[in-house]
């Protein structure tokens, strides 16, 4: 666990009186709704994008086989979080462990026609398994018996990423990709982490000499910290 650091021992934002804060605070403001118009342009190109028609691919379910198109369960779109895995490892990426451990209710996107789960290119048994371990509580799917995972941007011993899908009837369209930073946009942690007057307090990050700083993921819970706040006992 990442250790409290004390206010005490390094630079806080200069103090000044309440309007000259406020004049500060709009003009930041003008900024900040630039940027959001911003990401509404580009959610109204996301939604202009073409899609690629995909091959009647079977991953496997905590059931057993299932058709890609079946795991929309009736819904007209997906959406697919690819977790990195190595077989057999005790802790699997602790970066895709925390980060799907937020999605603790997905209920909301039944009114969205559209589901959200993992895929994994690791064995069924075991990606059930390390699911439980760490408390995630979305569905869980394994491509490690297709290529699916691969031919979306992520194949075994490969990065994770984010795709989008959308059925017409039987037939499955890639309709959008990301990984890396892209997969920030759907995640509140580093949201919530950006607004605090240290921000992330990473080495790359441009802020204000004395500010604390530290490596890059060296504040992020790693995997076994997911388990013990959330897994079971």
């Amino acid at each position: 666990m990442t250790e409290h650091i004390s206010t005490s021992a390094h630079a806080k934002p200069p103090v000044v009186d309440e309007q000259t804060w406020r004049e500060a605070l709009d003009e930041l403001r003008v900024r900040e709704k630039a940027a959001t118009r911003e990401l509404d342009a580009i959610a109204a190109a996301r939604r202009r994008l073409p899609m690629v028609r995909l091959p009647d691919y079977t991953v496997i379910g905590e059931d057993g086989p299932v058709r890609l198109v079946d795991v929309f369960k009736g819904r007209s779109q997906l959406i697919t979080y690819h977790h990195m895995w190595e077989n057999g490892a005790e802790w699997q990426c602790g970066g895709c462990t925390g980060f799907t451990s937020q999605f603790t209710r997905l209920e909301f996107l039944d009114n969205y026609d559209a589901r959200f789960v993992i895929v994994t290119n690791g064995p069924i048994e075991e990606a059930l398994a390390y699911r439980d371990k760490v408390g995630n509580k979305m569905e869980w799917y394994s491509s490690s018996e297709s290529s699916f995972s691969a031919d979306v941007d992520a194949p075994p011993g490969g990065g994770f990423g984010v795709n989008v899908f959308m059925r017409d009837g039987d037939t499955v369209y890639r309709t959008w990709h990301t990984n890396g930073r892209g997969t920030e946009q759907l995640s509140h942690t580093f949201a919530l982490i950006d607004i605090l007057p240290w921000g992330r307090q990473e080495e790359w990050q441009d802020s204000p000499d004395g500010w604390p700083r530290k490596p890059t993921y060296s504040g992020w819970l790693d995997s076994p910290d997911i388990a013990r706040a959330y897994g079971k006992p």
